[in-house]
């Protein structure tokens, strides 16, 4: 009988969610409070009812199930991010690199030095094992790509923009902070995975010299390129297949089949984590190429249509249950100076790593190409480095691989970060969001 109980708690807590999911982007849209604030808020108090075990997870009892939900979760949300992006980037083309400048630079410079700050501060501050430090550093660095949706591009721009004026080649992304953001959160997820590696390592293996040069060579270089070639084959062949099969019945594009996206989702990632690539990567880099053929057609539209609302049901669910989790004893480990850390990180590692980043071989901006961001649009890409479901996924991959010292820390410290993310970031979106665009409107006007 318990078992049932349970159960019916979690068909409760699934229709919860989606009936909040159908009514939250629409209620909310004039307020300056998002979603996943007003879902983590319900999450906690939900926690303080007597419900079941089956919706109060735990990372020692449910590290597994955390995991895959928070993987599967991530995935989807970048294959949402890839198809949402305007701007094409040809890889044979020195022009299209240059107009991801922004990007390269927040993943070149302000991540690495946000992992080495962070860890840094662990082990300082916090009194954590190395190991542990980094792991810390390593699963605070990526910027969430589902909990960002606010500040980010809003989707795939398609034929209306045709009927604008605009042809294929000229579709690109108008604003350049959300272009950033989407961007960079599209990426970092993938390429924070050596760092959790290099975790891994300091716990399990010996020497520096037993384990540095695989993991400079396999780890950095040669996982990347795998997930990344892997994601482009994957998306190129998919394209190929939906718009310009010879046979009507695989041109998934004519049908307008949406759930195309979720098997280029499911087979990247599969296909990549088999031959040992970051699976990440593989999503991401699939999604690109996969909107690069035919870049106007409505299609692309109807794909990130599906994998939304996917990734808002998913969201919701993540959100809720992280909530009661807050309120249940997750944060029970947390120290003032985990707090303190977790405080540090998002109001001064964050916008001063990424500032410097976006300084380094700044231009002036340029208007809509994407070549440059002025000191407002600057100041807000370095703010929203949104925290969020990647970073507990990281955390449970990386203690189901190795025992770490102070877990039950580094649970407590990510949580806190992730709550406060929210919120802060939750409640500054909207406004920040249309300040900018306010002063970008008088700018054009002058």
């Amino acid at each position: 009988m318990d078992h049932l109980i349970d159960a019916d708690a979690v068909y409760l807590l699934a229709g919860v969610a989606l009936l909040l999911a159908v009514i939250l982007p629409t209620a909310l849209r004039t307020v300056a409070l998002s979603a996943p604030v007003v879902l983590l808020g319900l999450g906690v108090l939900m926690g303080l009812l007597p419900l079941p075990d089956a919706v109060r997870l735990t990372p020692g009892d449910d590290r597994a199930l955390i995991e895959h939900l928070t993987e599967f979760t991530v995935i989807i949300s970048l294959m949402g991010v890839g198809l949402a992006l305007d701007r094409p980037l040809n890889i044979r083309a020195w022009g299209s690199w240059r107009r991801w400048g922004t990007t390269w630079r927040l993943l070149a410079v302000a991540m690495p030095l946000s992992i080495a700050a962070t860890a840094w501060l662990g082990w300082w501050v916090m009194g954590l094992a190395p190991a542990s430090a980094i792991l810390l550093g390593a699963a605070l660095a990526p910027t969430d790509p589902v909990l960002a949706s606010d500040v980010q591009v809003a989707g795939p721009t398609t034929d209306d923009s045709a009927e604008d004026g605009l042809d294929e080649a000229e579709i690109d992304e108008r604003d350049e902070v959300r272009f950033a953001l989407t961007s960079e959160a599209g990426m970092n997820d993938g390429l924070a995975f050596p760092f959790v590696h290099l975790a891994i390592f300091v716990v399990g293996a010996g020497s520096l010299a037993d384990w540095g040069v695989e993991w400079a060579a396999w780890d950095v270089v040669g996982k990347t390129l795998v997930g990344v070639l892997i994601g482009m084959l994957t998306g190129w062949g998919l394209a190929k297949a939906a718009f310009r099969s010879k046979r009507p019945s695989i041109r998934t594009a004519e049908t307008g089949e949406p759930l195309l996206a979720i098997a280029a989702v499911l087979l990247s990632y599969g296909v990549a984590q088999v031959a040992h690539g970051y699976g990440f990567l593989a999503v991401f880099a699939c999604a690109m190429t996969l909107r690069s053929m035919e870049r106007s057609a409505d299609y692309h539209a109807l794909m990130h249509q599906v994998i939304e609302r996917l990734e808002r049901l998913l969201t919701l669910v993540v959100l809720l249950l992280l909530g009661v989790a807050l309120s249940n004893g997750l944060l029970d480990a947390l120290s003032w100076r985990g707090a303190a850390v977790g405080v540090v990180l998002l109001l001064v590692v964050r916008p001063v790593t990424a500032w410097i980043a976006l300084r380094i071989g700044s231009r002036p901006k340029q208007g809509v190409d994407g070549e440059g961001l002025g000191p407002r649009e600057r100041l807000a890409t370095a703010f929203f480095g949104i925290r969020g479901i990647g970073s507990l996924y990281y955390l449970a991959y990386a203690t189901g691989h190795e025992e770490f010292e102070g877990a039950d820390t580094l649970w407590s410290t990510v949580a806190f970060v992730i709550a406060v993310s929210v919120v802060l970031h939750g409640v500054t979106a909207t406004p920040v969001m249309r300040w900018l665009d306010d002063h970008r409107t008088a700018a054009a006007r002058h």
